[in-house]
């Protein structure tokens, strides 16, 4: 029995000029629709008569073509203008027109918003609208890459709207939460330095106050930073900062106390309430983190960024440490030496005096913890700021005074107690894992990058593997962990190069650390060595 082959139906080539042809006749129509999509939600937000507001299934329905059949021209006009034929020049058009974002706001949002203004009469619609809405935007990511990072925003929003309006189904919304997260998780991956995207997953993360707090305060310490976070930040605060705040609070001991006493440095409400939250907080903390176990190396670093952001007000210009990370590059050193002069006998701002003063007392109980591997992360977290300040003159005129540089040399020199790969860390090159040809980030750097005071600390490449999923990111083995007291050692000992012994030293010799005469107090508390 002979099998007759069949012949492949003919492609002819699309020639550019029937590309350009084919682009201007879908962008007409789409400009057509989405005038009529402006003018119907328009008309309806307006809408101030409670009588005319209602709205019955068969306009929803009618609502819902409308806008789908708008979302399908842009998906045409994006499939035709991004054809692998198509010229540089045509390629730009949906850059040049701002496609990506009218589609997101006359498409999706303006009618995302008229639906959750209606509920809930409108749940079934709204529901209906944003799967539809979520499968043209997981399309686009799949067939066009140019715009990839706007997908991946939009379809946390999404998700995020999935989320909110899902008040029944306690399962659904945890699982409609946790979809979200992966897509801004995804977008921060991609665009490290934006704010908005911290802002959102700060949003998310109700659940967990101290990581809140961390991501609102990142939202507002990369180089784009969200303004708008400082009032949604005010969400987490002002319930815990009224009357009776500890008796209906659904958080934890320490972690409202946490949160209360950045409230009040953060809004500067309830002053005289400070040193009480601040000792409430400080207490509780040693046993805390001995009960915790390895389980407080994440809160840890959450922690001793959520300082670090402190110590730079959130990004307030008027803070003398952010100003100079801020024009770090764009002065010479000599204009910083100085700045420094000028600034000696100069009085910082509260709010800087304050969160110096919580940081350090933070550091006197965690660096206090000999012997505990799980406040090693909390240490990396910390060098890396300090790191950045040392080659900032006039910041160390705050900072260095009171930071417990003798505790830190405590810490580096017991996990040098084991250690025998001196060469690895006595350089000023980034200790790369040996034998390790893709970057393994630790938990850590994921959480410090895009901040304004990492930008040197990693080398280009080391967020460069895109295929390492969340829950991977936080997973530590041994190695890891290995890894991480390396690049604590390894900051120790820039610290102390960089910094010229001015505050941290190192003895290359007898490979350990110590500190500047003027900060070897005899009043100075030895640390006892605790449990791991």
């Amino acid at each position: 029995m002979s099998i007759k082959s069949l012949k492949q139906p003919e492609l002819r080539a699309i020639s550019q000029e029937q590309l350009v042809t084919e682009v201007k006749g879908i962008y007409a129509s789409l400009v057509m629709v989405e005038s009529k999509c402006i003018e119907v939600d328009n008309a309806q937000n307006a809408e101030t008569d409670p009588a005319n507001k209602l709205i019955n299934h068969e306009q929803w329905q009618a609502l819902i073509a409308l806008h789908c059949t708008l979302l399908h021209e842009h998906h045409d006009f994006f499939l035709a203008s991004q054809h692998p034929s198509a010229s540089p020049a045509l390629r730009r058009l949906a850059a040049k027109y701002a496609m990506p974002a009218r589609m997101w706001r006359h498409g999706i949002h303006s009618f995302l918003e008229l639906l959750r203004h209606r509920l809930p009469g409108s749940l079934e619609h709204m529901l209906t609208f944003i799967y539809l809405a979520y499968s043209m935007m997981a399309l686009l990511y799949e067939t066009v890459p140019a715009f990839e990072e706007t997908w991946i925003e939009c379809l946390g929003d999404l998700s995020r709207y999935r989320m909110a309006i899902e008040e029944v189904n306690l399962r659904d919304r945890e699982i409609w939460t946790g979809i979200s997260r992966d897509w801004y998780s995804k977008a921060s991956d991609k665009s490290p330095t934006t704010g908005r995207l911290y802002h959102h997953l700060a949003i998310l993360s109700r659940a967990n106050a101290v990581q809140q707090l961390y991501y609102y305060a990142k939202s507002l310490c990369v180089a784009i930073p969200f303004d708008s976070a400082r009032d949604s930040i005010m969400t987490l605060f002002d319930p815990v900062l009224g009357p009776d705040s500890s008796r209906h609070s659904r958080l934890h001991h320490i972690d409202l106390a946490f949160v209360q006493t950045y409230g009040v440095m953060f809004s500067g409400k309830s002053q005289d309430k400070l040193g009480y939250y601040m000792e409430n907080f400080l207490k509780r903390l040693d046993d805390h983190i001995q009960v915790s176990g390895y389980q407080w190396r994440e809160p840890g670093y959450y922690i001793a960024i959520a300082n670090c952001c402190a110590i730079i007000g959130w990004g307030n210009e008027k803070n003398p440490v952010y100003r100079a990370i801020k024009a770090k590059g764009s002065v010479s050193d000599e204009s910083r030496d100085q700045t420094m002069t000028g600034t000696e006998g100069a009085e910082p701002d509260l709010q800087l005096v304050t969160a110096l003063r919580l940081a350090n007392k933070i550091h006197d109980v965690v660096f206090r913890r000999q012997k505990d591997l799980n406040v090693v992360p909390y240490l990396h977290a910390t060098l890396a700021f300090v790191y950045h300040l040392v080659s900032l003159p006039e910041t160390m005129v705050h900072f260095a005074p009171e930071f417990p540089w003798r505790l830190v040399s405590y810490q580096l020199n017991l996990v040098l107690r084991d250690y025998s790969a001196f060469e690895r860390f006595e350089s000023n090159q980034f200790p790369r894992p040996k034998n390790e040809e893709v970057p393994r980030p630790l938990p850590e750097d994921f959480a410090m990058r895009g901040l304004l005071w990492v930008e040197k600390y990693f080398p280009s490449d080391w967020f460069s593997e895109d295929k390492i999923i969340d829950d991977e990111k936080y997973f530590e083995s041994a190695s890891l962990f290995d890894e991480r007291i390396t690049r604590a050692l390894h900051l120790g000992y820039r610290i102390a190069t960089v910094g010229e012994g001015r505050w941290l030293q190192y003895d290359a010799t007898t490979h350990r650390f110590d500190v500047n005469q003027q900060y070897k107090l005899e009043s100075e508390r030895e640390p006892q060595d605790e449990g791991a």
